[in-house]
């Protein structure tokens, strides 16, 4: 891979003004990220503040239910703040505090990045701003109220279609304004160079436990791999561990929402009317008309309702080293209840979109073989939402 690409993907598309902040936070990431003392700080975090590493956990009777493969949850929503997000977001602060950075800002869509960015600001001392859309914030209050309660200020941003694309592109015209003294933290294996390599490899703690988990859980078989994708984050971390395993069939499921009309879905890799584009500062599949201009998307998954996706699946996705997949609303929400009467969990909707993939594969699937899903978060910031869709009132 070139400097910032993966294949034809990736890159800096970006205004002139923003060039120089990049290189500085490309060259900081370089000095610090095979650094003895940087890493044993992110151990000491993700061990003594996140809570690593998460279980793995056979989810007997789900497994029992399907009657193929051996089920195992990977448990992100069990790290603090109740998702993956904190894996990225501790070490980005790291990186900032060494670059002299004092204040932090982010975009989200269902919250849970905000909740971690604004986490670590206040663990750090740090100033924070988090951009989001109006009709997120509307969807997800639980989360606005928690990025509120640990000081955070929440921007909410009305142009466009009032989503996480939107909250990327106002975040970061606010970055270009304020670039001396603010570090971006962006949430999501997109963006310019160097940020899919970056949150990619933070991410990547996920599939490295997978593998050792595996070793103990299941004698180190592994036919299976399961995660959602809206940009990408959590499953570029599932993944990439796993890139040259063959045996190893991966799926990334996004979301097909209300169906495959123009904007029903937020499906980019999975659907074959999208095509490679630039979209917030890199070259990758986009969700776009025939004039190349991006498209509204849609999903009940505020974390995956975006046009684009990381440009490393995108490579993947060309390679064939993942399959990308669709799961709509109603199969989403059937997955969310299930999961919460078969083992007591409660799943965010985006990673039950990953659950609802179940349903298509474990018919094809043996006893003696073995799947995992990444539980990419908890689904507390969901239930408000979900109890609407069933025509329940909270």
């Amino acid at each position: 891979m070139s400097k910032g690409r993966f294949g034809k993907y990736g890159g800096q598309y970006v205004p002139e003004i923003v060039m120089p902040v990049l290189t500085e936070l490309e060259a900081a990431y370089e000095k610090y990220k095979n650094d003895p003392e940087f890493l044993a700080d992110l151990r000491k975090y993700y061990v003594e503040y996140a809570g690593r590493p998460t279980l793995l956990y056979y989810a007997e009777k789900l497994t029992k239910h399907y009657g193929g493969a051996k089920i195992f949850l990977k448990r992100e929503d069990l790290l603090h703040t109740g998702a993956h997000k904190i894996n990225n977001a501790l070490g980005q602060v790291l990186l900032a505090k060494r670059m002299g950075k004092n204040r932090v800002i982010a975009e989200t869509g269902a919250g849970q990045h905000g909740v971690a960015t604004a986490t670590v600001a206040a663990l750090f001392g740090m100033d924070c701003k988090v951009f989001m859309g109006a009709v997120d914030m509307e969807r997800q209050k639980l989360n606005v109220f928690r990025m509120k309660l640990l000081g955070a200020e929440v921007v909410p941003v009305t142009t466009g279609t009032s989503t996480l694309k939107d909250a990327t592109s106002e975040a970061i015209r606010y970055w270009a304004a304020h670039i001396d003294d603010t570090h971006y933290i962006i949430g999501s294996a997109v963006g310019p160079h160097p940020y899919p390599t970056m949150v990619r490899d933070f991410q990547s703690v996920i599939g490295r436990e997978i593998r050792e988990q595996i070793k103990d859980e299941a004698g180190g078989r592994l036919d299976y791999l399961i995660a959602c994708v809206g940009g990408g984050s959590n499953a570029i971390g599932t993944f990439y561990e796993f890139r040259n395993d063959k045996n190893v069939k991966k799926f990334g499921v996004e979301a097909a929402g209300r169906g495959p009309a123009v904007g029903d879905n937020a499906q980019t890799l999975s659907n074959p009317a999208s095509r490679p584009g630039v979209l917030h500062g890199a070259y990758s599949y986009l969700a776009q008309d025939d004039d190349g201009q991006v498209i509204e998307v849609y999903s009940i998954s505020a974390g995956l309702d975006y046009p684009g996706v990381g440009p490393e699946h995108a490579m993947f996705h060309e390679e064939g080293v993942v399959k990308y997949v669709g799961i709509n609303d109603k199969e989403a929400i059937d997955a969310f209840q299930l999961l919460c009467r078969e083992e007591g969990i409660i799943p965010a909707v985006e990673s039950s979109h990953a659950l609802a993939y179940l349903e298509k594969l474990m018919p094809n699937t043996k006893k003696d073989e073995v799947v995992v899903v990444t539980l990419s978060g908890r689904g507390d910031k969901d239930v408000q939402q979900v109890a609407k869709v069933l025509g329940e009132e909270i």
